[in-house]
């Protein structure tokens, strides 16, 4: 596609004398192609599929969703998507890897679901953060990662019109933040609900029953039975899936939602009642769901053990159950964790703070980094603790963060000064101090160098995140999500401070 002209297929399968031309021509057509065209087409047929989900139309979602994973645009899009992941360069069972432009082309021509058989996944074990235990993850080959994406981009859509509202993990435009607003927006108020039950799914990805996914989940079947029945090999042997969806695959997310999305509904159609705003909800009940973590507000903790039971039978139809360890019913006066953050009321007022365990987590984080370094030059340090402190300071900057942050920014210098220390034991305190920090402006301790300098914590400024619509949908309403993220971008980007780091805006539910 060069100018907006399509792409000449034919010359990619047309058998050539010269390879190396063959070769040459799979590049150039891969190199040529009109992304901003590709993705509007694929966006054009989302839409489609959105409107027919909003309409009931279940004959008319079938007939665009075969449309969509057959069209040659999102083939290139499903390709273009796995060749961006962080995992682009780690290989299925087939040792396959699409790095060139050469065979990110081939693997969009080859797509197909004709005799389609989804190989087994690579079964690997990672680090659980915080815990000795590991988590099983599934690695799939670069093909079937493809398929995932294309199938994902069909059933999508679907999956957001049949959306829990208050949903927010591995949804399109939602995150942590927007579920940190709406839990204030429950709880902040001086007659909001006291009690919160917090739920765990005891091993979502791995225990969701098979037969209700092939029953309930509206795309083609024999492609998700091969998703879901592919396997996984470890140790060099062949091990069968049960159940579950799978771990570490692309449309693993999706699954997992629509297995989920139903708990408000149902929660609704016994808690809400009566025609006036004033008695829908007489018992201050809500719901809100990041992935399998959730928590429910209650008016007592009756009535937070009554839901309790409910949520317990809606999983049990789908092979699911609630942690029992993890699974608690709290009074917001003690407060609760959720999402890396404490809700807790202080004299009647909700303050939302980075939580302990995620404190640790990322104290943790810099102490293993710093070990590591022990011989590190002082800018290759830096270098290491700049990501680990700008990633963890920007999901934290939306809530009472400050004191935070300046507690962090002293335990990391005295972790960096034991650092410098360490590497010259024979060195004054003075000599030590001017080798490795240094003043810039008012500030006099400066961890840095002529290249770079370490970020403090508190050098990220407190800025108030902008609540979500929930009833906005990412496949219609494009222009409300782009100005959102605009304002997201701009707010941050100026660094306006709130002065008293306490309040968040009121969240709007329309």
């Amino acid at each position: 596609m060069n100018g907006g002209k399509p792409v000449n297929v034919s010359n990619s399968i047309t058998p050539l004398k010269s390879e190396r031309l063959t070769d040459m021509r799979l590049k150039i057509q891969w190199n040529d192609i009109d992304w901003k065209k590709v993705i509007k087409s694929v966006n054009r047929l989302q839409t489609r599929i959105t409107k027919a989900a909003k309409e009931g139309k279940w004959h008319l979602i079938k007939r665009l969703q075969y449309v969509l994973t057959h069209s040659f645009y999102a083939k290139l899009l499903a390709v273009r998507m796995i060749g961006q992941n962080k995992g682009k360069r780690t290989a299925g069972i087939d040792g396959k890897k699409w790095l060139t432009p050469k065979a990110k082309m081939n693997a969009a021509l080859s797509l197909s679901d004709e005799s389609y058989k989804a190989k087994p996944l690579k079964r690997v074990f990672i680090e659980k953060v915080g815990k000795k235990k590991k988590r099983p993850l599934g690695i799939p080959t670069m093909y079937d990662r493809a398929m995932q994406a294309l199938y994902a981009f069909a059933l999508g859509p679907v999956a957001e019109v049949t959306a829990d509202i208050a949903s927010f993990g591995f949804r399109k435009y939602r995150s942590a933040q927007d579920a940190c607003g709406q839990a204030f927006n429950c709880l902040s108020k001086r007659n909001s609900a006291q009690w919160i039950l917090e739920g765990d799914i005891k091993g979502c990805f791995d225990n969701i029953n098979h037969e209700w996914l092939l029953d309930n989940i509206p795309m083609d079947k024999s492609i998700l039975k091969q998703f879901l029945k592919a396997g996984f090999i470890y140790k060099h042997h062949l091990n069968s899936t049960k159940a579950g969806t799978p771990q570490g695959g692309i449309i693993s997310p999706v699954l997992a939602n629509m297995a989920l999305d139903g708990i408000e509904r149902v929660i609704s159609d016994k808690y809400y009642s009566g025609k006036s705003w004033k008695s829908r909800n007489p018992r201050k009940v809500n719901f809100l769901r990041y992935a399998d973590d959730f928590i429910v507000t209650a008016d007592s903790e009756e009535t937070a053990k009554e839901i309790r039971e409910l949520i317990e039978m809606f999983l049990k139809e789908r092979g699911l159950e609630l942690s029992i360890e993890k699974t608690l019913i709290t009074h917001i006066d003690q407060g609760f964790d959720f999402l890396g953050w404490n809700f807790r009321k202080y004299k009647g007022k909700l303050l939302i703070k980075p939580s302990n365990k995620s404190i640790d987590s990322v104290t943790q984080k810099i102490s293993d980094a710093i070990k590591k370094g022990k011989a590190w030059k002082q800018e290759d340090l830096i270098g290491a603790l700049n990501p680990i402190i700008t990633g963890w300071t920007n999901y934290h900057q939306s809530v009472v963060s400050k004191e935070t942050f300046s507690k962090l920014d002293n335990i990391v210098w005295n972790m960096l000064w034991r650092w410098a220390k360490r590497r010259h034991p024979k060195k004054s305190r003075s000599w030590v101090a001017g080798r490795y920090w240094h003043s810039e402006r008012t500030r006099k301790w400066v961890f840095s160098t002529e290249k770079n300098k370490l970020k403090r914590f508190s050098d990220t400024k407190i800025v108030r995140h902008i609540c979500l619509k929930l009833n906005r949908n990412p496949y219609l309403d494009k222009e409300y999500f782009d100005v959102r993220r605009y304002k997201l971008r701009a707010r941050k980007i100026a660094g306006k401070y709130k002065t008293s780091g306490v309040k968040m805006n009121n969240c709007s539910l329309t």
